[in-house]
């Protein structure tokens, strides 16, 4: 047997061993993205052949110290877009949205959207308590989902046309048109809302705001990573040289890619939403056919204390699980 010094020598040990296990866990993520970004670093530093021109030297080391300087300036732009971008504004939803909607209108709305409601559960004959919970619904609740519903929608849009406003802008440039008549371009032909978006971009152009700052206020715009893309290569292109067009070329490619491989992911995930939607409609299909037949069985669900009791928890559980299938089947990509 131990003797309890080595006991106590052992349990500190594994104790020491469980919280190092722990925060490893915790913070696996924040050490790995530190570990790629110091390799990229250093496939940017690392020293390679100096090249030719139009018969002019061109010191890579400078171009190298120019790339490596503008990642990190933009690295610390992106962290503070993804802090805005994850709970942005009121004044900026309706921007994203496409609304044309100053604050204090959208207020107003609200307000009027939450008198039209609970008058409208009055008229139906609703108890006092719930005619206020849905004026309350309807005046916080509704006018956010219609402006979040139409902003996801446009990122769409911007989404499935991007590709080809990039294409665009590439052979543009390979016909040697320079890029702000690309730019351009895109604001006078592109579909919606790609056309609103790089007429944003033209118009900051014309205040003499820097090509990488203006196409970086579309992240802010439309906070996707395709935004991102295009506004990162033509920050480093406007920065530190290099052939635009190879570069726009692959972010095309890439972006091509992403949009198949999001089709794949939403057929592959067809089949699992519609049992999820079926599982989750067969209790509510299941209580109306029993109501349809047999009131009296199942009106003691509301009637009784007792069954309200019941009730209640059913659709607190049903809920919970309607929830839980739905962050099974929704993929972030």
């Amino acid at each position: 047997m131990f003797d309890p010094q080595t006991m106590m020598i052992a349990m500190i040990a594994l104790v020491g061993f469980a919280m190092a296990g722990v925060l490893y866990a915790l913070f696996y993520n924040r050490i790995d993205t530190e570990t790629r970004r110091g390799r990229r670093m250093a496939e940017f530093t690392a020293p390679v052949a100096v090249r030719v021109t139009g018969g002019k030297k061109v010191d890579a080391a400078v171009r190298r110290r120019n790339v490596q300087d503008t990642l990190r300036e933009m690295e610390q732009k992106q962290k503070n877009k993804a802090a805005r971008s994850t709970n942005p504004g009121l004044r900026l939803r309706l921007q994203q949205a496409g609304l044309k909607m100053s604050v204090p209108k959208f207020v107003v709305v609200s307000a009027v959207s939450g008198v039209v409601g609970f008058v409208l559960a009055l008229s139906l004959q609703a108890p006092l308590l719930l005619a206020a919970g849905i004026g309350f619904v309807s005046m916080l609740g509704l006018p956010r989902f219609v402006v979040d519903r139409r902003r996801k929608t446009r990122q769409k849009a911007f989404i499935e046309e991007l590709p080809n406003a990039v294409e665009v802008i590439v052979r543009g440039v390979k016909a040697g048109l320079p890029l702000n008549d690309c730019l351009r371009m895109i604001a006078a032909e592109a579909k919606e809302p790609v056309r609103t978006e790089f007429r944003a971009i033209v118009e900051a152009l014309q205040l003499g705001i820097p090509i990488d700052e203006a196409v970086g206020r579309l992240y802010e715009r439309m906070p996707l990573a395709e935004a991102n893309f295009f506004a990162i290569v033509i920050a480093i292109q406007s920065k530190a040289g290099g052939n635009l067009s190879e570069a726009l070329g692959n972010l095309a490619k890439v972006l091509r890619e992403r949009k198949k491989m999001r089709a794949k992911i939403r057929a592959m995930s067809a089949e699992a939403k519609a049992g999820a939607g079926i599982i989750g409609s067969m209790p509510i299909i299941v209580g109306v056919l029993v109501y349809l037949t047999s009131p009296d069985y199942i009106s003691l669900l509301w009637t009784d204390p007792r069954g309200q009791v019941v009730l209640g928890c059913s659709v607190l559980v049903m809920a919970m699980g309607v929830l839980v299938m739905r962050k099974m089947i929704n993929f972030d990509f």
